[in-house]
This record gives C-alpha cells, structure tokens and sequence, in this order.
C-alpha cells in the first residue's frame, strides 16, 4: 500500500472535504446559555439537566443518498441520529423530522424507511414539518437524547498518551447502489443492535474511555481526525491494524460509513476492557494507533509513513 497515495485520496474524498465548511458559520451562533455544557465539535449537543445531560442533534441526509436509493435515506436518518447519541454515552428519547418531497411515490419510499428503523431501534418520531410540494426532496431529522452526567463521552477530551481503539460491526456488505454505505444493520433485530449501541453507554458509564465519536460519512480515519481536531492533539495510526470485512479493499473501507462503528481514545491501561466490551457486545475492535501531543494525523506501515492531516496547518471541520 503506497501510504502518499492513500493519504492523498483520503484528504480528497467528498466525505472528508464536505465537513470543512462547518466552522465558518460557528461565527453566526454565538452560544450564551451557562447550560450548555459542549456544543460544536461533538455528535450531540450537550445540555445541563442535573444528574443528567439532554442530548440534542440533528442530521440531514446528502441529496446524492436520495436520489440513489429514497427507502435507504429514510432509513438511514434514523440510524445515524441514533448513533449520534450512543457515540455521547446515551440513548436516544424521540426524533422529529422535515421532509420536502413533491413525489408521492419517493415520499413513500423514503417513509418505508424511515419506520423500518423506528421499529428496529425502537425511537419515535413525535413530530416535524412536511412540505409536500416542493421541485426537490430533502430530507432531515432532529434527535433528543438523554445520558447520565458521569458517564458523558465527548469527542474534545482525547489526550497523548492514550491509545486509540477502532470498533465496528463487519458482518455485513456495502450497499449496493452506494458503495460508501456499509450495511451492517438493516438485517439484524432489535435486540442486537440495542445490545451493539450500548457498548458505548456502558464504556462511558464505566469510566473506560477518554474520548469517542460515531465513525460517520468521512470514514474512520476522517472520524477520528476530527475528534483529534476538537482535542487539539494528533495522532499516529497503523493501518494494517484497521480490522476490515473480508473482501473490502483496504482504501474503499477506510472512506465506507460502516453502518454500526466507533472510534474512542482510552487510557493504555483501561484497553483490554475497552476491547472485552466491544466484543462481547458483537463489534470487531482494535488497538489501532496512540494520540500524540504533536497536532498531525499521521499513517504508518511499518516503518513508512504519511501525514494525513496536519491539524496545525489544515482543517477537517475548522472547528477549534
């Protein structure tokens, strides 16, 4: 693997650079609640509500998703708010959404999907808005969630010195019409994936974690550089360590939204527990890499490496 190569693809992958416009608009919502505990930067809001916090996210799903397969948008609009609020240490309470469609039969479509994962994950939607006569179709949904206080994971909190763990469900196979969607959920039953979204929960709740976020649309390596972003630290990662589903070549997984997966930060020590959890919750783990003081995301294969982002000089999200 020619790691220059792969790390110069990765930094162009549609994935990555989609996010880099994000902390230009922080500027336009200044933030002055003494509540508001964590905000920009993390999967969910993070709102003071005592003993625990509410959880607040909103996800819109991309128009190249929809236009390729409306069913699996609406399916996938619940599965990624949900996993925004396992990724914090919680569980989700109710959605609302907004969907613009002026086509019956893709509205439909998208509906289907959309309860097919209500009942699988077991989340209400409770209200939103509809425009039903739009000339596009967009959809988007809103998630609270709530989580105990001394069990919150945020991505902002990752120190050197810690190890890096990537963990994700490879029972499963890309979509078929969108080959960075990796389903590894649509086939399996509520209770698996309830058990499979806890793991996070009971590793906040344990104390086993520093940091983690939810491995979303700009892959594993993206997801964790702007967790490494948000902590104001970096990284060096083995990617021959990257455990990935058999026949999956090495560089379509690291840009593939792998349905069920999370990348965490973890004291040296605590990382043999943080791997029992993931594995006897159904999720393939690893120790993949270590954080650094040195602000740079940086690849290796032996002794050959590659700066995949260089947080001193470049931006993943702007988000500082």
């Amino acid at each position: 693997m020619n790691l220059e190569s792969l790390a110069s693809e990765l930094r162009g992958f549609v994935g990555i650079t989609r996010k880099k416009q994000i902390g230009s608009i922080m500027q336009f919502f200044p933030i002055e609640s003494e509540r508001i505990i964590a905000s920009f930067g993390e999967d969910a809001a993070v709102i003071d509500d005592g003993d625990e916090v509410m959880l607040l996210a909103a996800d819109g799903i991309w128009s190249k998703l929809m236009e390729v397969d409306p069913e699996w948008s609406g399916y996938c609009s619940v599965l990624v708010n949900v996993h925004d609020i396992a990724a914090m240490g919680g569980w989700p309470v109710a959605m609302v959404d907004v969907l613009s469609v002026g086509d019956e039969e893709i509205a439909s479509q998208v509906l289907r999907g959309m309860k097919k994962a209500i009942e699988k994950f077991g989340v209400p939607i409770i209200g939103g808005h509809l425009h039903p006569d739009t000339p596009y179709s967009a959809l988007d949904v809103a998630i609270l969630g709530k989580a105990k206080k001394s069990g919150l994971i945020l991505s902002s909190t990752a120190q050197a010195g810690d190890v890096v763990v990537a963990a994700a469900d490879l029972d499963g196979q890309p979509h078929p019409r969108f080959a960075i969607n990796f389903d590894s959920t649509s086939f399996k039953d509520r209770q698996t994936l309830l058990f499979q979204l806890g793991s996070m929960q009971e590793l906040g709740e344990r104390g086993l974690v520093r940091a983690g976020k939810d491995i979303s649309n700009p892959g594993l390596l993206g997801t964790l550089g702007m967790l490494l972003e948000s902590s104001k630290v970096g990284a060096v990662v083995d990617v021959e360590a990257i455990a990935r589903p058999m026949g999956v070549d090495p560089s379509a997984w690291l840009k593939m939204y792998p349905g069920m997966g999370f990348v965490v930060t973890a004291q040296a020590e605590k990382a043999p527990a943080v791997l029992e959890v993931f594995a006897r919750r159904g999720l393939v783990a690893r120790v993949i890499g270590r954080v650094t003081e040195e602000r740079k995301l940086i690849i290796c294969q032996g002794a050959d490496q590659a700066v995949l982002f260089d947080l001193e000089k470049e931006c993943v999200t702007g988000i500082h």
